[in-house]
């Protein structure tokens, strides 16, 4: 079996995978929204202005949503699913709510994607509340590598900055059936 070589993921996807509130899981004014955001950076620690970021993640609950119309926004349906484009400053940003842990005692996370030029298959990784509970991925890293992966809390939201290379570099995760 022979696989072709991959093609890179950008930055041509801005001219179409982007749509008016992709960003927005719940309006920006629900009761209990919460800001994820953050930048996106480069080896170098400069800005990457055109890259994609989606997010899945749980309810408040813990339960995975299994609701369509992710892409048709209806305002009050949580799909747990958004896409946010970065600005010039590497900037990015979701409205969503806080998500619960989808296996009791153990730590909530956002499932992150990105997209950005350059890159020749998109990236995974997590964005975990900042806490105590315990969790195999984050219990099998040194504190400095655990630290990518954990938000921090602030009086906007949630911060949590992507690397994608270098001093800091977030951690990334493969899967088997993303191998080519």
């Amino acid at each position: 079996m022979s696989f072709a070589p991959g093609q890179t993921v950008g930055p041509f996807f801005h001219l179409g995978l982007p749509f008016e509130g992709g960003n927005l899981l719940v309006p920006a004014g629900h009761p209990d929204a919460v800001r994820l955001h953050g930048r996106v950076l480069d080896g170098r620690g400069a800005a990457v202005p055109d890259a994609l970021i989606e997010i899945w993640q749980a309810d408040p609950s813990g339960a995975v949503p299994r609701a369509t119309g992710s892409i048709r926004r209806d305002g009050f349906t949580f799909t747990g699913w958004g896409r946010a484009q970065t600005d010039g400053d590497g900037h990015y940003w979701f409205s969503t709510l806080v998500p619960g842990a989808t296996t009791p005692g153990r730590r909530p996370f956002f499932a992150v994607t990105v997209f950005a030029r350059g890159l020749t298959d998109r990236l995974f990784t997590r964005a975990y509340l900042p806490g105590d509970e315990p969790d195999a991925l984050l219990d099998g890293l040194s504190g400095e590598r655990r630290a990518t992966l954990i938000t921090t809390r602030e009086e906007r939201g949630l911060l949590f900055d992507i690397h994608l290379q270098g001093e800091g570099e977030t951690v990334f995760l493969s899967y088997p059936r993303q191998a080519r």
